[in-house]
């Protein structure tokens, strides 16, 4: 996958100090966010961990020892029909993709959720869609 964007220096370092087999995994979540919009930007939130945003939070990376948490902040609103959601479940704000070593990440369903918490951002946000009748 070929996209381009402007990278944030600081989640570049992030990426770069990690074992080569999470760098691979973040570069490739880094690529799908930034393909789900051309107008997702990427930041540091929290001193160093790497947040994707657009009118709201879409997702952040967290290298972990065995893992990658790709946590999705969707407000448990957006459909999980592939099961990649491996944690958060009951938790209000954001759930989790766990990626382990030697895991392929599900590009087509992890995209497919950037996407539509995108247009719940566009939208007023997942707080506000939940708050409607």
């Amino acid at each position: 996958m070929s996209v381009t964007y402007e990278s944030d220096p600081r989640v570049d370092a992030y990426i770069e100090a990690l074992p080569g087999w999470q760098q691979e995994i973040c570069r490739e979540v880094r690529d799908l966010v930034h393909a789900a919009d051309p107008d997702v930007v990427e930041t540091i939130k929290r001193t160093r961990q790497p947040y994707f945003v657009l009118q709201g939070n879409i997702c952040a990376l967290l290298a972990a020892k065995d893992h990658v948490n790709v946590f999705l902040y969707d407000g448990a609103m957006v459909p999980d029909p592939d099961g990649i959601i491996t944690g958060g479940h009951d938790n209000k704000t954001a759930r989790t993709v766990a990626v382990q070593e030697g895991q392929r990440v599900n590009a087509s369903a992890l995209s497919a959720m950037f996407r539509q918490i995108i247009a719940n951002n566009r939208a007023g946000g997942w707080r506000k869609l939940k708050a409607q009748p």
